[in-house]
């Protein structure tokens, strides 16, 4: 199993770039840490500070190595020409496999305030990511369905494939990745016992349209704590306020050894990446759980 973190990109700070230096700061403790992966988020129209993802990434991409790194696009909500023009760029940059994250992206505000149609993004999302992947490849696109597009094409390209993971956690998103994408990734909020049922009807859906996925990923937030007392001070005050609505089962903290056994059951359901992001954003706290995410990577390989 693989071990990558998606960082938070949403820092209620009141000097702007402080939150930008945490997430180059929090990169290199990832990458010295010697985590598989890289990846930031996307949101639009937030009413507190929230770092865009390729921006951000093209800057973060400085402080990473040759190890995959990517962006969420939550594509409704973009031009697919915009969106293979960022990928591209970005996959220059890299040093390594540039990967698309890509899900429907949900929300009033922020599909009011881009003047997006919510009803639209099933439609959205399928066209959206057709013509990406078909920009990418290097070929001249016109559509006249949800997007009217005339005679677009990109460049600078990747140099090497784009593999896209597709996010869902429901029925239809999960059949849609298998259907569409390279990979799945799960979301952040399904508990142990619905990640195992849906890991399940994942491949059952592959299976039946006749694909084999490259990666089965699935996002946890996390704090791995210095002594079994740090992890459950941090993560507890923050759990028992009602963390995202989330099943409190769906997050994952304690020491190196308890969050590695954790892992390590994500692995024997078949996920082949745990993608993390942490449940604090105490920069001391994320700098010292991210050190120590390095341990727990070694002790699930070492399983």
């Amino acid at each position: 199993m693989r071990v990558g973190i998606s960082l938070t990109s949403f820092h209620n700070v009141a000097d702007v770039r402080e939150g930008a230096r945490w997430m180059v700061e929090r990169t290199a403790a990832a990458r010295d840490a010697g985590l598989d992966s890289l990846f930031v988020g996307d949101h639009h129209a937030m009413p507190g500070p929230y770092y865009q993802n390729t921006p951000i990434m093209g800057r973060l991409l400085a402080e990473w190595d040759e190890r995959p790194a990517g962006c969420l696009f939550l594509v409704p909500l973009w031009n697919p020409v915009l969106v293979a023009e960022q990928v591209g760029t970005l996959a220059a940059i890299a040093k390594g496999r540039f990967i698309l994250q890509c899900a429907l992206g949900d929300g009033r505000a922020q599909f009011f305030g881009m003047g997006a149609n919510m009803r639209h993004r099933p439609s959205l999302f399928e066209e959206g990511l057709d013509i990406t992947r078909r920009l990418l490849a290097g070929e001249v696109v016109s559509s006249a369905g949800r997007y009217r597009i005339e005679g677009a094409r990109v460049a600078p390209r990747p140099p090497q494939p784009v593999e896209v993971w597709v996010g869902g956690s429901v029925e239809a998103s999960i059949d849609r990745a298998a259907r569409l994408g390279d990979g799945w990734l799960a979301g952040p909020e399904l508990t142990p016992e619905r990640a195992r049922r849906w890991i399940d009807f994942y491949r059952e859906r592959c299976a039946d349209h006749g694909r084999t996925p490259t990666a089965i990923a699935i996002r946890r937030d996390v704090y791995v704590g210095e002594t079994a007392e740090d992890a459950q001070s941090v993560a507890e005050p923050i759990l028992g306020a009602g963390y995202r609505g989330f099943d409190r089962s769906a997050c994952t903290y304690g020491t190196v050894d308890s969050v590695a056994s954790q892992f390590r059951e994500y692995a024997g359901m078949g996920y082949s990446d745990v993608i993390v992001r942490h449940l604090t954003d105490d920069q001391e706290k994320v700098l010292g759980s991210l050190a120590r995410l390095g341990e727990v990577r070694r002790a699930v390989l070492d399983a």
